[in-house]
């Protein structure tokens, strides 16, 4: 049996050693691979498709949650915390900003500070609107519904996963590169099929499909504003029904996480017909991603209004 004071001496050894393994074990990795923290789905597919098997994607909107509102619980809360990246989009949810201010500031990737963000429609006549946008404050979130920007928030995001893991920069920019290639066939897909079209108004039971609009010579008339769960006025109803009956609407559009009654009240009101048309603020079908889906909304434009390419 050893002296007490040499297994005093061992038993110190031992916790110098262990304490030495974690201070070089570089926080933020597990397996190594780059912990990413992403707040709701469009950010968790660029943050798959252009980190790849470098990283490891934790999600903090599950699968069929509207990611408005969402709310963090205390595990989500420490995931924030120990992340080596989190990806989100600052103005969005209101709690995934306020675990990113908290816990990861120098962490932290805002997708909507590497583009220029348009503001929302119950801001756009405000003065100082461009400013507020650039600030997101008022801003419109959906981004990620202008492949064009979205490839620009991949190519960025490539670079800030390269300061936190330099080891797979080249990896990260070429996977950006490719997703890029992919996004910009994309927008030659809208960009054709939406060229010549009947009609150009678009009625849908959200506000979030103002950078479609804005990309392809659209107009959105929304029937809630950014929040889907808002209740609209009897006064906007009445607005949004005339709208409709002025441009020939033929298709009131409701999404997939929210109750379609009010696009169908609309639609009973001037003859329409609903379809639905997706934010992508979620997945939840097996096999689609984010261009399946855009892919379909594509064909729901084209009917709805009427495209012949």
């Amino acid at each position: 049996m050893l002296p007490r004071r040499a297994l005093a001496a061992t038993a110190a050894a031992l916790l110098l050693g262990a304490t030495a393994g974690c201070a070089e074990r570089p926080s933020g990795f597990s397996d190594g691979r780059l912990d990413v923290v992403t707040a709701f789905y469009p950010l968790q597919f660029l943050a798959e498709r252009v980190g790849g098997d470098a990283v490891r994607v934790i999600q903090l909107t599950k699968p069929g949650a509207e990611p408005h509102d969402v709310e963090l619980s205390p595990r989500q809360v420490g995931k924030v915390s120990t992340a080596g990246l989190v990806v989100y989009l600052k103005g969005f949810q209101p709690a995934v900003d306020q675990a990113v201010d908290l816990e990861a500031r120098d962490r932290a990737f805002d997708a909507g500070a590497v583009v220029r963000l348009l503001p929302s429609e119950e801001h756009e006549h405000e003065p100082g609107q461009e400013e507020h946008a650039e600030a997101g404050e008022g801003a419109d979130p959906h981004v990620w519904l202008d492949p064009a920007r979205y490839a620009t928030i991949a190519g960025a995001l490539a670079e800030r996963l390269a300061q936190a893991d330099p080891a797979h920069a080249d990896a990260y920019a070429s996977r950006a590169g490719t997703l890029r290639t992919e996004l910009t066939a994309l927008d030659g897909e809208y960009a054709k099929a939406l060229t010549t079209c009947a009609r150009r108004e678009l009625v849908t039971s959200h506000a979030a499909f103002r950078y479609l609009a804005d990309r392809y010579g659209l107009t959105e008339v929304g029937i809630t504003g950014i929040s889907p769960e808002a209740e609209p006025s009897p006064r906007r109803l009445a607005h949004v029904a005339e709208e409709a009956r002025a441009t020939g609407t033929t298709t009131i559009f409701f999404e997939t996480l929210v109750s379609p009654k009010v696009a169908e009240t609309i639609a009973r009101e001037v003859g329409a017909r609903t379809a639905v048309l997706d934010p992508i603020e979620g997945v939840t079908e097996p096999g689609a991603d984010y261009f399946t889906v855009m892919r379909a909304n594509l064909a729901a434009l084209t009917t709805a209004l009427g495209c012949t390419s």
